[in-house]
């Protein structure tokens, strides 16, 4: 269970709602044939990845969830939070790998600061 002071990134709620709705209008077609019914997964992990898939941020580290998995980073691995090309938030790790945050855009890179409980300048200790 997350404390009172974590602070979650998750995509838009429409992905979810629109696997929902690409589930019920896939019923027809997967009910009409046996062989067809495995079609109900596409829709089905895209409810559950909508759902599930984001970043939480407490003042311990970053929580990276995924469909089936989730990833712990904790800040003083952390060497620098930037965006990609397309506004996604990531993460530079002392190791050198950069491991992309769900949920996280640009913008939201202060608020995800913040929850560290360190200011911007601050190094980690």
């Amino acid at each position: 269970m997350s404390s009172p002071d974590t602070v979650r990134f998750r995509h838009s709620q429409v992905i979810w709602v629109a696997g929902v709705i690409a589930l019920f209008g896939a019923l027809p077609l997967a009910g009409s044939r046996w062989f067809l019914a495995p079609l109900l997964l596409i829709p089905l992990t895209v409810v559950i990845w909508g759902w599930r898939a984001g970043t939480d941020a407490d003042r311990t580290g970053l929580r990276l969830r995924g469909l089936v998995g989730n990833r712990r980073i904790p800040w003083s691995e952390v060497v620098e939070l930037s965006g990609d090309e397309r506004g996604r938030a990531q993460a530079r790790l002392a190791d050198g790998r950069v491991a992309p945050l769900p949920g996280v855009r640009v913008a939201d890179l202060p608020r995800l600061v913040a929850a560290s409980g360190r200011g911007l300048d601050a190094p980690a200790q």
